[in-house]
């Protein structure tokens, strides 16, 4: 059954019917590769090796992973409500058989029984892997371990769903009383807000609402009434939600034998245990100690100009007074960069890019199915064969998913299937605006980081076990191709290809693009503290008994500690804080693969952003392997030695401040 079923266009019913058929189906392989319609032998262990258990094993984990990926896509940006439930049905029913897959001892001990000397090295790593997770599944335990482990997964499913619901449909709105509170502004963004018959202006908490507004607007009163309102949502309902998936994460940790969430989590990243997340914080913190002193200091100094009398900056005053200093110090304007940043030149821009850099090629494909209109679908041709799928979901919906983010949909595994992936942002929308559907900056660098992730997922597709396909390395690496990639969004031979004026035509001057670079490291110190600050948070939610936490204590006295900007009382970051639904305690990667990518990206430097061979290089010894051996392993083989902090230190010390 083709897995596009589920994202063609359907009512909630046939959804739920071609998902359920796919999901029997999966059951039907299964019993069929443990013992056929007579039922299970006595022995499991008769007669295991590759081609009867292993590779059956792998076909059902590409099947019932691709059913998993379409339903949680659909859940997470169908524009219809009974469609979003239908998915969050079936998601419950696909993680009820997958948790009762790695909890099946019949099952476990038929893989035990391969002999692992039969395999080649991706075989017995796959093996490896395998076994791994089952034991840490708790598939060893007694019957009531087993079935309360069941019980657990199935509500956890259920209030990860409820705690994603809750953000992604609670949409706030601040009213202005007339145009001269939107001073400051972008003129493209004062023509899309536009006073209502009864006079008001409405601001909602939407990205393409939000961040400009909190960048530009003159008003410290809205920015600050827009800042509440954006760190409130889903509050109340998400604290009672939140407090419950931590309890039950806890309660899962303690019972397959380890402390707490966080050091069950970790054992297979690449940091192995929660103590040295919160070393590698520590380290980062004080790395960036200095260079954020300095960086505050610059902001309060310049928000004395305004108040003279004025002790601190406001965490809803950052980005303004930010933007002041990269005008006033670097001579560079966010507003005037806009009207150059028009959204279809940039996606052609990155498509374009893509394809220079790694030799593949993009072709629309008006024909494939899709779940909404604004969905663009691309077929990827490399030596004129088709090896790959992109959709393009852009821009904001009601209901739909609130950040940015790549969603894989299909695995590319050798000679069975290639992959297919959506990348899902919220940018301004050009079927809305006239064609003038503007971004900041700091949209091209999400769009650059997203299609970072989207290349690994693209490439990394010709090996035989799909543990290995895609994004499968450890998930503190993951962030590595993403982070790298945005580097390019910065270098002046790449803004050239698609900073054209919307209207004129002209191409981005040099002064322009000299002054985004030279402003480009300013508040990274800052930022640094404030993502410090996100990780101790993450970690601490998960690394002790969720009784001995007071999650909304702990977010005040967490962000007074790491960040430079003060907690803002009455404000609940926590129940809208999504990475706490996927990430949990990992929120720390994005720092570690940060590390990880100076590292890397310091090779493009020495031998020039656009060299094809250092480009075939990374994809060769990066991109490519996917999981099929350690991110360590694969680092050097790029470097020619183990990554260092040296970089990081360095990038973190440069620049002005």
């Amino acid at each position: 059954m083709d897995r596009r079923s589920l994202i063609a266009p359907c009512d909630a019913d046939e959804f739920r019917a071609s998902a359920r058929a796919r999901l029997d189906a999966c059951r039907t392989r299964l019993e069929e590769m443990l013992g056929g319609a007579s039922g299970r032998p006595e022995d499991a262990s008769a007669r295991r090796d590759a081609d009867n258990t292993l590779r059956p094993l792998n076909a059902l984990f590409i099947e019932i992973g691709d059913l998993h990926r379409a339903i949680g896509l659909v859940r997470n940006v169908h524009a219809e409500a009974a469609l979003r439930e239908a998915a969050e049905d079936c998601e419950k029913a696909v993680v009820k058989f997958k948790t009762e897959l790695i909890l099946d001892r019949f099952l476990y001990d038929a893989v035990v029984a391969c002999d692992a000397a039969a395999l080649d090295g991706d075989g017995r790593r796959m093996l490896a892997h395998l076994l791994r997770d089952f034991r840490r599944s708790g598939v060893d335990r007694d019957d009531a371990t087993r079935e309360r482990v069941r019980r657990i997964h199935d509500e956890l499913i259920a209030l990860r769903q409820e705690f994603a619901r809750n953000i992604s449909t609670d949409v706030r709105t601040i009213e202005l009383d007339g145009v001269e509170e939107l001073e400051g502004l972008p003129a493209d963004y004062i023509r899309r807000h536009m006073p209502a018959p009864d006079g008001k202006i409405r601001i909602t908490t939407d990205y393409p609402d939000y961040n400009p507004f909190m960048v530009y607007a003159r008003s410290a009163r809205r920015r600050e009434q827009l800042y509440r309102a954006f760190r409130s949502r889903a509050h109340p309902n998400n604290i009672a939600v939140l407090k419950s998936i931590l309890a039950r994460r806890y309660e899962l940790a303690r019972l397959l034998g380890y402390a707490h969430w966080a050091d069950y989590v970790t054992e297979d990243k690449m940091i192995r245990d929660a103590r040295s997340i919160e070393e590698f914080i520590d380290r980062v913190t004080a790395a960036a100690g200095e260079r954020s002193s300095r960086e505050y200091d610059v902001l309060l100094e310049r928000k004395r100009c305004d108040e003279p009398r004025a002790e601190e900056v406001f965490d809803w005053e950052k980005g303004y007074y930010e933007e002041l200093v990269r005008v006033e110090r670097f001579n560079v304007d966010s507003r005037l960069l806009r009207p150059f940043l028009q959204y279809d030149a940039v996606k052609n821009g990155v498509l374009a890019l893509a394809s220079e850099l790694f030799g593949i090629e993009f072709r629309y494909s008006v024909d494939a199915p899709r779940w909404h209109d604004d969905v663009e679908v691309l077929d990827v041709i490399e030596a004129g064969r088709h090896v790959g799928t992109v959709y393009l979901d852009m821009h904001p919906r009601v209901g739909k998913f609130k950040h940015a983010a790549m969603f894989p949909l299909a695995l590319g595994v050798r000679e069975r299937c290639l992959p297919e992936a959506a990348l899902v942002c919220n940018f301004p929308n050009p079927r809305e605006h006239d064609g003038q559907a503007l971004l900041e900056h700091d949209d091209v660098v999400t769009f650059f980081h997203e299609f970072g992730h989207l290349l690994h997922h693209l490439f990394a597709r010709d090996h035989e076990w799909v543990e290995f396909a895609g994004t499968g390395t450890e998930w503190d690496f993951v962030e590595v191709p993403s982070q790298l990639f945005e580097e390019w969004a910065w270098h002046p031979e790449v803004l050239e290809r698609f900073a054209f004026h919307h209207e004129s035509g002209e191409v981005l001057p040099a002064d322009l693009i000299d002054g985004l670079r030279e402003a480009k490291d300013f508040g990274q110190g800052l930022q640094v503290r404030q993502q410090m600050y996100y990780a101790s948070l993450s970690l601490r939610c998960h690394d002790e008994s969720p009784s001995a936490v007071d999650a909304e204590t702990l977010q005040r006295d967490l962000q007074n500690r790491f960040s430079r900007f003060r907690f803002v009382e009455d404000t609940h970051f926590l129940a809208s804080f999504g990475h706490l639904d996927g990430y949990s305690a990992l929120y720390y990667t994005y720092m570690w693969s940060l590390v990880i990518e100076k590292d890397l990206f310091s090779v493009f430097l020495e031998n020039g952003v656009m060299d094809p061979a250092v480009a075939a290089r990374y994809r060769e010894k990066i991109l490519a392997p996917g999981g099929s051996s350690d991110a360590r392993d694969l680092v050097t083989g790029f470097l020619g030695r183990p990554y260092g902090f040296a970089a990081f230190q360095e990038w973190l010390d440069a620049g002005v401040a």
